[in-house]
């Protein structure tokens, strides 16, 4: 019977590695398919999103029925309680990487990001794919202190999307209402896909220590 309770401990734990890892390449390949103008991909990731659902769900029903049968306590209990707040996390970043392909879908067979923009979304469409990469190998391994170090990451992301964003007051703007909203989502959707990443990281923190991420001071 303990066997079977650890297992079933250890299949939630996996399962966010395999949310994780899914959402880092549906956000890669919406990015190329954003920047090539790709809707048979974008459609893809679109349809594939109901998959994540699906993952997302069946952790759910795991944690719960755990909860119910089991009645975990102390560092149990916290693992699967963090793990409901993880996997709604997962599934959030997944749909902001649909959201990059719908923009796709909105505007083909135009492109979204005008041509001195693209090196720029690029570069967040990379970095967001690294952090959830990172994020699953923070599940993975419970990693302390690579989780710790997520957050100076995302302050990568903060500075390209503000970046972004200067292009659009500076007074060189060129491309309109329509786009210039566009691009605003665009760099929305990525920032809140990397702040998801970092959330779940910090919830790491907590998992395996019991204290709050924003307690720890990370050494340069």
């Amino acid at each position: 019977m303990r066997n079977a309770y650890h297992e079933e401990l250890s299949g939630i734990g996996r399962g966010l590695v395999d949310m994780a890892r899914f959402s880092a390449q549906a956000v890669e390949r919406a990015t190329a398919a954003l920047l090539d103008s790709d809707l048979p991909t974008a459609e893809q990731i679109i349809a594939e999103d109901a998959r994540l659902d699906g993952m997302h769900h069946d952790l759910e029903n795991r944690a719960i029925t755990l909860l119910a049968r089991q009645q975990p306590v102390a560092t149990d209990l916290r693992l699967v309680v963090t793990s409901l707040r993880m996997g709604t996390d997962l599934e959030r970043a997944g749909d902001l990487a649909q959201h990059v392909a719908k923009l796709t879908r909105l505007r083909y067979p135009e492109s979204v990001i005008p041509q001195e923009l693209r090196p720029i979304v690029r570069d967040m469409g990379r970095l967001a794919k690294e952090l959830m990469l990172k994020t699953a190998e923070v599940l993975d391994a419970r990693d302390v202190d690579l989780a710790l170090t997520l957050e100076g990451d995302d302050d990568q992301m903060d500075l390209l999307h503000r970046e972004l964003f200067q292009h659009m007051i500076d007074g060189r703007w060129k491309h309109g209402i329509e786009t210039a909203v566009d691009v605003t989502l665009c760099g929305r959707y990525y920032e809140r896909f990397a702040d998801h990443a970092v959330e779940v990281a910090k919830r790491v923190v907590f998992l395996v220590t019991g204290e709050h991420a924003d307690d720890f001071v990370v050494e340069s």
